[in-house]
């Protein structure tokens, strides 16, 4: 997977969330992903809104820095909760092909009644937000946030206008 350098960002939809950070944000889901560690809810509430916060903006880009933030995770796990952070295999980073937009975003879009989004809309979103949608459509995940997303993104419901607000 190639990780990409991200300005901290908490979308509209987490709001309900990010202040307390009782909630993984995506931000830091996409570093955990970079860094191919599964962060638990249950470790996740173990940690200090500084410690969180801190996890949502260290720098996660270059080897060197993803090595860092790898590292620092697995100490902090270690100290707050006792326990070895459990690895993931590699990821599949399907919001990093802009080709096509995946299958389980284009369904998980008709199941709330968009109609089905455009290369030129799924190009245009930035990869944190394309990184979201594929999150949010997978299963596992309560689907309140997907339209919540799209409609943060400027995709609408409807057969009439689906397009990336200007």
């Amino acid at each position: 997977m190639k990780p990409h350098a991200l300005e901290t960002v908490y979308f509209d939809f987490e709001n309900d969330f990010v202040d307390t950070f009782r909630c993984i944000p995506m931000i830091v889901r996409y570093k955990l992903d970079t860094c191919l560690i599964k962060l638990k809810l249950p470790e996740w509430v173990k940690l200090t809104v500084e410690e969180k916060r801190e996890l949502a903006t260290r720098p996660c880009f270059t080897e060197t820095e993803i090595a860092r933030y790898r590292r620092f995770l697995i100490q902090l796990v270690a100290e707050r909760c006792g326990k070895t952070v459990s690895e993931l295999p590699p990821v599949d980073a399907s919001w990093d092909a802009l080709e096509e937009v995946p299958d389980e975003v284009q369904h998980k879009a008709a199941e709330f009644n968009f109609v089905p989004l455009t290369i030129r809309q799924w190009i245009q979103f930035d990869v944190l937000q394309r990184f979201a949608l594929v999150k949010l459509s997978r299963s596992g995940h309560e689907g309140k946030n997907f339209p919540r997303a799209l409609n943060e993104f400027g995709i609408q419901t409807g057969r009439n206008y689906t397009s990336i607000r200007s």
